[in-house]
């Protein structure tokens, strides 16, 4: 297939510049949007070659629209992301140094913590460590909301967990820097922080929400698909994409 940009994937492209994330669905209405705006052949079975020739232009700028899922509702979406920096430094763009500290600093409650999350006042109270400028109470509130707001962070009844677009990101940066505490999906191998474990304590593998939802479907007597010891956990269901859930 022709590596060849034209309009329309310049088009999705500055789309998913000014989004930085969007959902599977989304991406294949607005891949159809751009060939139609633009009459290039539009065949709904080629979003994959469609994105793949917009890398292959991305590639020397160590940029590429990349795929992965949500640990909230199970469903692929796809990032912008910067290859050409492995670390939090790819945000000193945007951020302030003490500010990128206080992100550090969140990332590792988040990482090393149980359940994938941070509370607020954990949050607020790691500022008094801080070795750069410390931030007072209402500069963490407005760090805390833009980050939420550039989809770095989610936040839900003041816990905050890594953003869909956070992990797509960092996951490079993740693995190595906290070898010690990522947790891997048995299920699709990609790090997990809202996970379920198996209570076999000479098991205890992960398994993603999502991906728990869909191993399990219908399934009367759950069993750990390592160990076959009974998964006592409460099984959620299956998320559906807005658009088939309409219908």
């Amino acid at each position: 297939m022709s590596r060849q940009m034209g309009e329309s994937h310049r088009r999705f492209l500055q789309t998913m510049m000014v989004s930085g994330v969007i959902d599977e669905q989304a991406a294949k209405a607005l891949y159809q949007y751009c060939c139609e705006t633009h009459r290039t052949q539009y065949a709904p079975d080629k979003l994959e070659d469609f994105i793949d020739t917009i890398n292959s232009r991305l590639q020397p700028m160590f940029m590429q629209i990349r795929k992965g899922m949500s640990e909230n509702n199970g469903l692929q979406y796809y990032a912008l992301v910067n290859m050409a920096e492995t670390d939090i430094t790819r945000m000193s763009s945007d951020y302030a140094d003490n500010e990128l500290e206080l992100f550090r600093k969140t990332l590792d409650l988040i990482v090393c913590s149980e359940d994938g999350k941070a509370s607020s006042t954990d949050i607020l109270n790691s500022t008094d460590s801080m070795t750069t400028r410390k931030m007072k109470k209402s500069e963490t509130e407005h760090l805390l909301s833009r980050l939420v707001h550039d989809k770095w962070l989610s936040e839900k009844r003041g816990e905050y967990t890594l953003s869909t677009r956070c992990i797509i990101e960092m996951e490079p940066y993740i693995r190595t820097m906290y070898q010690d505490h990522v947790k891997v999906c048995h299920i699709c191998r990609n790090i997990a922080f809202q996970c379920q474990i198996c209570e076999n304590p000479t098991c205890g593998i992960k398994i993603h929400n999502p991906c728990v939802a869909r191993y399990f479907k219908g399934k009367s007597e759950p069993r750990c698909p390592s160990c076959d010891d009974f998964w006592p956990h409460e099984i959620p269901e299956v998320k559906r994409p807005h658009s088939q859930s309409r219908r």
